[in-house]
């Protein structure tokens, strides 16, 4: 059983284990993504994070935020206000490390993971609640707890301006390590920083990543339990088929031309999708966790949850 004091290789292990299962119960398609052919992204440089789960580039201060389970041999479920979020400058070097840390100024930070920016105001998902910072200084401005939230993972603003969050419905097992009890979840807060469950479908698989795609005029969800990536708008009842990959897809990223960025755990890459299309960009990558795009540099900051460091990868134009 995972408890709060139990490793995150322990986590790890049961969460690529499930995974597999999961997806061989996945009735989609079975074909295996397109290679590609056109010329190949190069890794242009690393930071070294102990647990980095998710990275968020903030244009405006041209700075990469990356959150962290924290110090030690940290639990992606342990409530231990142990979690940090970093700052650091575009080309990877620190600007603020522990720019927000959990325990200090008033900071509580248990296992952080994916961000979202809306204003000044850097969101982060936290288990079962939704913090907020200031993106400037580190300040805690908000926190929204959410009753019946399992594991909240990534978080997203959508085009009303309210936040939303995939909770992947994930928990202990006394047998496996790890489960997936659900239910798969869509959760929005609003205005009133009130969260409603905005979707809950099994077709969700898991959910992790979530992205807003103004191409698409709709959210795009990637699944870890799954191979459909899938569009949802809201008020729609259902989610709508977008393309098949691997399974145990984990950050989605749009970069601003039609496309998106997807890490796959299941091969250890990264992927593009572009009409329907899901191709593998680049292997090697181990449990590749919730990437941030720089559309200025053509830069993607890719987070291995289990590896220890933060990727940067550069593709070409």
């Amino acid at each position: 059983m995972i408890r709060d004091s139990a490793g995150l290789l322990v986590f790890g292990l049961a969460l690529a284990a499930c995974g597999d299962r999961e997806v061989k119960r996945d009735a989609g398609d079975q074909s295996a993504p397109a290679t590609a052919s056109a010329a190949k992204p190069k890794k242009v440089g690393e930071i070294k994070v102990n647990a980095p789960e998710a990275v968020k580039y903030d244009p405006d201060q041209d700075l990469w935020f990356v959150t962290s389970f924290g110090e030690g041999d940290p639990s992606p479920l342990g409530k231990d206000n142990n979690g940090t979020i970093s700052r650091y400058k575009a080309d990877g070097t620190p600007d603020s490390l522990g720019f927000i840390a959990g325990g200090r100024s008033g900071a509580v930070l248990n296992a952080p993971k994916g961000m979202a920016i809306s204003g000044d105001t850097l969101w982060v998902a936290d288990i079962d609640a939704v913090r907020g910072f200031s993106r400037r200084t580190g300040a805690p401005l908000a926190t929204v707890n959410i009753k019946g939230a399992k594991f909240l993972n990534d978080i997203t603003l959508g085009p009303d301006g309210a936040l939303y969050l995939t909770d992947s419905g994930l928990g202990p097992d006394p047998k496996t390590g790890l489960g997936h009890p659900g239910p798969d979840r869509i959760y929005r807060i609003g205005a009133d920083r009130k969260a409603t469950v905005a979707l809950e479908d099994s077709a969700l698989a898991a959910p992790n990543g979530i992205t807003w795609d103004s191409a698409g005029r709709s959210f795009v969800i990637v699944p870890f339990f799954g191979q459909q990536l899938v569009r949802w708008a809201p008020g729609d009842s259902a989610v709508h088929p977008l393309a098949t990959g691997r399974g145990q897809q984990d950050g989605v990223e749009p970069t601003g031309d039609g496309r998106l960025l997807v890490t796959s755990w299941a091969d250890s890459s990264l992927n593009i999708v572009e009409s329907g299309q899901y191709t593998r960009l680049a292997g090697g990558i181990p449990s590749p966790a919730d990437l941030a795009w720089n559309p200025k540099t053509r830069r993607a900051a890719i987070p291995l949850l289990m590896a220890g460091r933060v990727e940067i990868w550069e593709l070409p134009k």
